[in-house]
């Protein structure tokens, strides 16, 4: 028994396990970035990529204090106003793909009229318009409402080291914010794509601008 399972292709031969041993093991709080690099210490290419913030705040209507842009407006004139319009805008720029706006529009749209025909708010809406937040935020690396309230209070070392429970807790905060503010979260994520991503109807396409002829005056004859 002992020969058969020395003699076995499927077992590792025991001089390549004693090579296995000398590597040295990846250390237990190594990850990787959002662009699928692992994270090394002293490696610049793997060096962990902090966070950025967005670009307005949740409750900034008409944009950043310091800026203003027409595009703003538009924002919150279409989440106050047809929300459904705006979110289908939000899903077409983010996935860059056109025809999309009416495969989000039209299925919010019936859950924002159900809602507020049965319970008189749009609280059904939200559990199908949150993941579009969440694909923004991992998208741009964005930090998070939960990974924010920690770092301001110094609660849990302002960082979470499991990622999967910190973004468990993400997205649980990406349905709160849907459900409680979602006028104003569907707001913030429009100006935030506005400014990072362009429309996908204008996306790598050339404009062909024609020109009339000019007119031709024939000269007279002196």
């Amino acid at each position: 028994m002992a020969a058969g399972e020395e003699g076995s292709p499927l077992l590792p031969k025991q001089e390549e396990s004693v090579k296995e041993e000398n590597i040295p093991k990846q250390e237990e709080g190594a990850g990787w970035t959002v662009d699928g690099l692992p994270l090394g210490h002293g490696n610049v290419v793997g060096a962990p990529v902090s966070r950025s913030h967005w670009d307005s705040p949740l409750f900034a209507c008409l944009g950043r204090n310091d800026e203003f842009c027409s595009s703003d407006l538009e924002v919150c004139l279409l989440g106050t106003v047809a929300p459904c319009m705006l979110y289908g805008s939000n899903v077409e720029r983010l996935s860059l793909a056109p025809g999309t706006f009416a495969n989000h529009c039209l299925p919010y749209t019936s859950l924002y009229l159900l809602g507020n025909f049965l319970f008189g708010w749009n609280c059904l809406a939200p559990w199908f318009s949150y993941p579009s937040r969440t694909a923004i935020r991992r998208k741009f690396n964005l930090e998070g409402s939960c990974e924010a309230f920690s770092r301001s209070c110094g609660c849990c070392g302002g960082t979470m080291e499991d990622d999967e429970q910190r973004e468990q807790c993400e997205s649980s905060c990406d349905f709160a914010t849907h459900f409680f503010c979602h006028r104003c979260a569907l707001c913030q994520e429009g100006r935030e794509l506005r400014r990072r991503l362009p429309h996908p109807g204008f996306n790598g396409r050339s404009v062909l601008v024609m020109l009339p002829p000019v007119e031709q005056m024939m000269a007279r004859e002196a």
